[in-house]
């Protein structure tokens, strides 16, 4: 590309989470200029609502825990999740850089991640989830954003993009206007979305995502789907557009969730019928399909044991904090709560045990118990689905430039995270393995900025 000519600034990034956070350090690093432009009045978009668990492979802190890992094995990983889908060279490129990327962020830029020995989450077989901390990923984005202020990089809050500015084939800026801001143009040589998908704007859902579209929407406001629409106004095209990232457990009425280590501490989940749905083991995205189609109110079960393992997460110590968790001493206290047949819900819970045990199959399948069998004082709390961001976006490749139909590209147009074909599987939440939200984000966001500064 030959660029645009009295360009105002090298690189523009569209969205302020830590795909768009990650493309302006890249730039930086690189010596151009860049800016950020938000169209909310805070960053961090649905990075900030995550865990901030950025899963990599062969990181320092990796190899300084001695876990044993590779690019190659976590690649496989993903995809034995994912199952066959459109982006898979995605999958491995980001499996190449997510240790370069995570000693990118914490050595270079100061952010605060640690290696998540806890717990491995779904997808993973071996401890590579990197974390803030808190387990929060607004910590994640405040670091995020403390580097983008050392660097130099103007991040400017409620100025929303309502255009591209484009020259023949190629897109040379933007035009950013609102209800209260005059409109204005930035010229550039290259523009990087970085806005998140489109589960906030119903239309869309609807159109490309009818699997979920009754499924209430816990994600940021901000995912409403313009920056694709733009990627396909340049004649880009879609890849995975049916996938999508489910919360099976979000304690309701507190809309926050309830921390999948339970489950895989060993908590079962119930309907107010006292029966299970499957084997939640599946993971948190996989189940969301299941406790959505049973339109029952649902409970997930644990001990006072797995409650206080969980409990170092500071979401979850907040949700107990909260009356969210509900402590109970006996089986007559659980039936109350939950509302179920006494019969009924022994039933199911002597059956679980029983599997847990290892004194028959489980009825469902289920293989991985954690601390099961469950004991009193047991824990409940009631939650309800939820669908976090989409994972179907733009074709791009390996730098996140977004693909023409015809097989070209779009000179001068980047898309990263939630706006790009995500790596989580063809359609479905089942293939969604922790973190792979924030892997597509911050990951193709380092590689797009870093090529962005090239073509400047």
């Amino acid at each position: 590309m030959t660029g645009a000519t009295n360009v105002d600034v090298d690189v523009v990034v569209v969205g302020a989470g830590a795909g768009g956070l990650a493309a302006a350090l890249a730039v930086a690093d690189q010596g151009k200029s860049v800016v950020v432009l938000e169209k909310l009045e805070r960053a961090g978009g649905n990075s900030a609502l995550s865990t901030g668990s950025i899963p990599a492979a062969a990181s320092r802190l990796q190899v300084e825990a001695g876990v044993e890992d590779s690019p190659e094995q976590m690649a496989a990983d993903l995809l034995a999740q994912s199952g066959p889908h459109e982006a898979e060279d995605l999958t491995r490129v980001l499996s190449e850089e997510s240790g370069p990327l995570v000693d990118w962020l914490v050595d270079t830029h100061h952010v605060e991640l640690l290696l998540i020995k806890d717990y491995k989450h779904v997808g993973h077989s071996v401890h590579r989830l990197h974390a803030p901390p808190s387990r929060r990923g607004a910590d994640l984005v405040r670091d995020m954003v403390t580097a983008c202020n050392l660097a130099g990089i103007d991040i400017l809050l409620s100025n929303p993009v309502k255009e591209l500015i484009t020259e023949g084939d190629a897109v040379v800026g933007v035009v950013v206007a609102g209800d209260r801001l005059e409109p204005y143009e930035i010229r550039c040589n290259s523009v990087i979305l970085a806005s998140n998908g489109f589960a906030a704007n119903k239309d869309l859902v609807n159109e490309w995502l009818p699997a979920v579209s009754g499924v209430e929407y816990f994600g940021a406001h901000g995912s409403t789907g313009e920056a694709l629409q733009w990627g396909l106004e340049q004649g880009g095209y879609l890849r995975n557009i049916g996938a999508y990232q489910g919360y099976a457990a979000v304690a309701y009425p507190h809309g926050s969730i309830l921390s999948w280590t339970t489950i895989e501490m060993g908590a079962v989940l119930v309907t107010e019928h006292g029966g299970r749905l499957g084997d939640e083991s599946i993971g948190y995205s996989g189940f969301a399909q299941a406790v959505a189609d049973s339109g029952l109110p649902c409970f997930v079960v644990f001990d006072t044991r797995i409650r206080d393992h969980a409990a170092k997460e500071d979401e979850f110590a907040e949700l107990i904090d909260a009356g969210g968790v509900r402590e109970l001493n006996s089986i007559a206290e659980l039936v109350d709560f939950i509302g179920a047949d006494e019969a009924d819900l022994s039933r199911t819970l002597e059956s679980y045990s029983s599997a847990a045990r290892g004194e028959s199959e489980d009825a469902f399948g289920r293989q991985s118990f954690g601390m099961a069998p469950l004991a009193f004082p047991l824990c409940a709390s009631r939650v309800t689905p939820g669908v976090f961001h989409t994972q179907g976006g733009l074709a791009v490749d390996d730098h996140g430039q977004v693909l023409r139909s015809d097989g070209d590209f779009v000179s001068g147009l980047f898309a990263v995270g939630g706006v790009a074909a995500g790596i989580s599987g063809q359609s479905g939440g089942r293939g969604y393995s922790s973190g792979n939200g924030l892997l597509a984000a911050a990951g193709l966001g380092r590689l797009a900025g870093i090529a962005a500064s090239q073509t400047a």
